[in-house]
């Protein structure tokens, strides 16, 4: 009896342990590690770079020059060359305007109206007929003739000069009629601007 008692006794025991939870327990499960993280995106890859700055707009081109600029650079020797005026002829013995001569005095009144401080000299020429004293009178008349008219157009006297060459510088050597048609002229000559 002795044995069954502590048999019970034992038994009573370790229900009392085990109610009371003395008894010795088993270790907790450790917790789960937590998950990795995810996997880093990768990097983006640099911006590129920025393009290169625009070459330099070109200089403006310089502004067209005007009719003032362009006769206000030339000289006289190159207004001369480029005879904007044109000469008027004459036909024998005569120092009348003729009429195809009328439209070139108008566009030369036109021009020296334009450019209005031109002086220009009239030259009168006649052809190697005659004595030389003749064709200085003549020419003197001829080149007085296409003042006047050009005075008639609006063109001042005092912009005019006239000189007569005479039969002394002919622009035709030949002795024909064609070469003295040339000579016989009013011709002008730009001497100031």
């Amino acid at each position: 009896m002795i044995r069954v008692r502590r048999l019970v006794s034992i038994l009573a025991l370790s229900s009392i342990l085990a109610i009371a939870g003395c008894a010795k327990k088993a270790p907790a499960a450790a917790p789960a590690p937590p998950p990795p993280p995810p996997p880093a995106a990768p990097a983006p890859p640099p911006p590129p770079p920025p393009p290169p700055p625009p070459p330099p707009a070109p200089a403006p081109a310089p502004p067209a020059l005007s009719d003032e600029d362009i006769f206000a650079r030339k000289s006289v020797d190159q207004l001369n060359s480029e005879r904007p005026l044109q000469d008027v002829f004459f036909d024998l013995d005569r120092a009348d305007v003729r009429d195809d001569a009328r439209p070139l005095l108008q566009k030369d009144a036109d021009w020296l109206k334009k450019w209005g401080s031109v002086q220009v000299t009239l030259e009168g020429h006649g052809d190697s007929r005659g004595s030389a004293e003749y064709n200085l009178g003549l020419g003197s008349r001829r080149a007085s003739a296409v003042k006047e008219y050009l005075a008639s157009l609006g063109v001042p006297t005092t912009r005019v000069v006239v000189v007569s060459k005479g039969k002394e510088q002919p622009f035709c050597n030949e002795e024909n009629e064609s070469c003295w048609q040339q000579n016989r002229r009013g011709h002008f000559v730009i001497t100031g601007k």
